[in-house]
């Protein structure tokens, strides 16, 4: 089976948009767990950019062993001179040149001919091809590109010693079909050329950087840029975590597989947050907090009965710990019942709708609230409501409330000993959760809607009507 070779640009293209800057041990941090993720290729940087720049691909040249890093270059000789520069102690080094060769941009930025960027190709990455044993080509803006100016160019870059010819929509503005078509086209043009490979590298601007790298996948392509949680330039990069799970759940349809470790892929992305700050939505595809959460009563039915009626790839398998059936106005009985066995307590269907009705009260007002003040409101219906007085309960400074003694030592579980709900009280269990920026706490297979971080979520709740 045909392997796709995945290039990172995280530290390339992902570092170099606003509010994604790192320092030198950030970038090392970054490339050693990208390493360990798989990655083919680690694009470490823009060398002539600035010396701190050149510094740090210098510095992920000596540290990374595992995969081939590269440095960008434009056409020019001192920006070539200085990726070498910053190559010297990489043990598998990749010179990356680039220029743009649509006519937009030869007139207007680069007020060149395109003869004379093609020119400046030949000579570029015949001079790099000499001085390192890789060379990429880039055609910068390929995809608006007049398509037979583009295959002259990669037709000249590939005789010139580029061995990987990359198409780049830059823009973000192709469309799949029309971007695929750009690559059988490319490819007739080179004709058998051995050891060229085509590379698709796809910007967000349009919401579809994915697609279109798959798109280009299936017309050859045999490398893909992208970055890790898609972050890049404008609207980012194609999504390095979506890219390779499409590719490993549909299999079957593209006939290829990658390197990356899929178990490695949650971990990643919650380092470039954590090194960052920048959190990714929670309706991200694969890492993002609702990735893996259900909160509607039909979907949690299914879950529970097989995973695979609402989940096409198990969460432990791109790293995430666990699935969340969230408990709030959407839940039905079902997931109530099991979150309730699983606390340990076996429950009558008279008291299973007590719990129900409990739930409910609780979720309505959390949801209208700012996350911030959702779990104290939440605590405080509990109280209201029901007239519940416990000594426990008072809400600590910061207005989390407090574990009630039926919890275990730890505040998150209680005993796993089966025992019946006691109605004489209300009996509401909380547990003590990090959501990780609100996403509920993934050790667990339930959280209650309105979670915060390092804040008590209300599991679940039973109350017994007054007599």
């Amino acid at each position: 089976m045909d392997r796709v070779h995945i290039f990172d640009t995280t530290l390339r293209d992902g570092e170099q948009s606003p509010g994604f800057s790192m320092n030198v041990q950030e970038k090392l941090r970054m490339a050693r767990q990208l390493e360990e993720l798989g990655v083919d290729i680690l694009e470490a940087g823009f060398p002539i950019a600035s010396p701190g720049d050149l510094e740090g691909v210098r510095a992920v040249a000596g540290a990374i062993r595992g995969c081939r890093v590269a440095a960008l270059a434009r056409a020019k000789q001192v920006d070539v001179e200085a990726a070498l520069r910053a190559l010297e102690l990489a043990a598998k080094p990749r010179l990356h040149v680039f220029l743009a060769t649509s006519d937009l941009h030869l007139k207007y930025k680069l007020k060149m001919s395109r003869a004379e960027a093609l020119d400046a190709i030949l000579q570029m990455v015949s001079y790099g091809r000499q001085r390192c044993p890789e060379v990429e080509f880039s055609a910068e803006d390929g995809s608006r590109t007049d398509l037979d100016y583009l295959c002259a160019v990669m037709v000249a870059a590939a005789d010139a010693g580029a061995t990987i010819l990359n198409i780049p929509d830059t823009t973000g503005y192709s469309i799949p079909e029309e971007y695929g078509r750009i690559f059988r086209r490319v490819r007739e043009k080179l004709g058998g050329r051995p050891g060229v490979t085509l590379s698709a590298h796809c910007h967000n601007d349009l919401g579809m950087a994915v697609a279109n790298s798959l798109a280009a996948v299936q017309a050859g392509a045999r490398q893909v840029e992208c970055t890790i949680n898609g972050i890049g330039e404008r609207a980012g990069n194609a999504s390095l975590e979506e890219t390779v799970v499409a590719l490993a759940v549909r299999q079957a349809a593209f006939g290829v597989t990658t390197n990356i470790r899929l178990e490695k892929i949650y971990p990643t992305s919650r380092l470039l947050t954590d090194i960052t700050g920048v959190r990714v939505p929670p309706n991200k595809a694969v890492v993002g907090a609702n990735a893996f959460a259900h909160e509607a009563g039909i979907h949690q039915d299914g879950i529970i009965k097989n995973p695979l009626t609402y989940e096409i790839i198990p969460p432990e398998a791109v790293g995430v710990p666990a699935r969340q059936l969230v408990l709030g106005k959407h839940s039905g009985r079902n997931a109530i019942c099991v979150r309730l066995r699983e606390l340990g307590y076996e429950v009558s269907g008279i008291e299973l709708a007590k719990c129900y009705d409990a739930v409910m009260r609780l979720a309505r007002p959390a949801e209208h609230r700012a996350q911030g003040d959702a779990t104290a409101d939440s605590a405080a219906t509990v109280r209201a409501g029901s007239g519940f007085q416990h000594g426990q309960d008072q809400p600590r400074r910061g207005g989390s409330p407090r574990v009630p003694p039926a919890s275990a030592a730890s505040g998150a579980r209680l005993r796993a000993r089966p025992r019946p709900l006691r109605l004489g009280r209300l009996t509401y269990l909380f547990a003590l959760a990090d959501s990780g920026g609100g996403c509920g706490n993934l050790s667990s297979h339930f959280s209650f809607i309105g979670g915060r971080r390092n804040c008590a979520c209300i599991m679940a709740a039973a109350a017994r009507q007054p007599r």
